[in-house]
Formats: C-alpha cells, sequence, structure tokens
C-alpha cells in the first residue's frame, strides 16, 4: 500500500499539472505499472458494461489521467537530462512507431545527477 501512495497518489495528488523537476526510474516505472494495472481492470470493466458505456468511461478515465501522464513522462525525461519537449515525438503519425522507441530508449537510461530543469 506504502508504493500506491508513494509512487502513484502523490503523483495524482502533487505532481497532477507538474512539468518541471525530475521523475526517477523507478517512480516512472511505477506510474506505468499502476497506470498498466488500472487499464486492465478498466477494460474488463467497460467490456461488462457494454459498448457505449464502456467507451465513455474509457474516455473519461484517459481524459483524467492525460495530464500526469504526460507531466511525468515529460519530469523523466529532465532526469534524463533532456527536454521535456522530446515527447512531441509520440505524437507525429508518421513516425510515431519509431518515436515510441525512441522515447522508450530514454525512459530506461540512468538518471544524469544534473540539475539543469530544477527539482
Amino acid at each position: 500500500m506504502n508504493a500506491i501512495n508513494t509512487y502513484f497518489i502523490d503523483v495524482l495528488k502533487n505532481h497532477y499539472f507538474d512539468f518541471k523537476g525530475r521523475a526517477t526510474r523507478k517512480q516512472f516505472w511505477m506510474y506505468v505499472l499502476f497506470m498498466f494495472i488500472i487499464g486492465i481492470v478498466l477494460g474488463i470493466l467497460a467490456k461488462a458494461l457494454g459498448d457505449t458505456i464502456g467507451s465513455v468511461l474509457s474516455l473519461v478515465v484517459g481524459l483524467a489521467f492525460l495530464l500526469p501522464n504526460l507531466g511525468i513522462a515529460v519530469r523523466r525525461l529532465h532526469d534524463t537530462d533532456r527536454s521535456g519537449w522530446w515527447i512531441l515525438l509520440g505524437f507525429i503519425p508518421v513516425i510515431n512507431f519509431i518515436g515510441g522507441i525512441v522515447l522508450l530508449v530514454f525512459y530506461v537510461l540512468p538518471s544524469t545527477g544534473a540539475n539543469r530543469f530544477g527539482n
């Protein structure tokens, strides 16, 4: 339960719209794990509720988590000493796959220890 509070609830409560600072590898990947679990539970729930209600529920939850997801990704890029603007690689339709691989490599790199973007 402490991991949920430390790595997921803290991000939602204290860093909901925070694009400054840094997110460690562990903080980032634990948040991704919890989002993955929420996605599985939401998918099962959406299937049980039906197509229309499930789609609306998925849309509402997706919009609610959009800013924290972007925020922690940008803070993770800052921790690898990269600008948060690298996140835009995932939004370019033609190179989305390649950009996703590049971002994944950036996300798994160790922290640089520099404090260029503030903390």
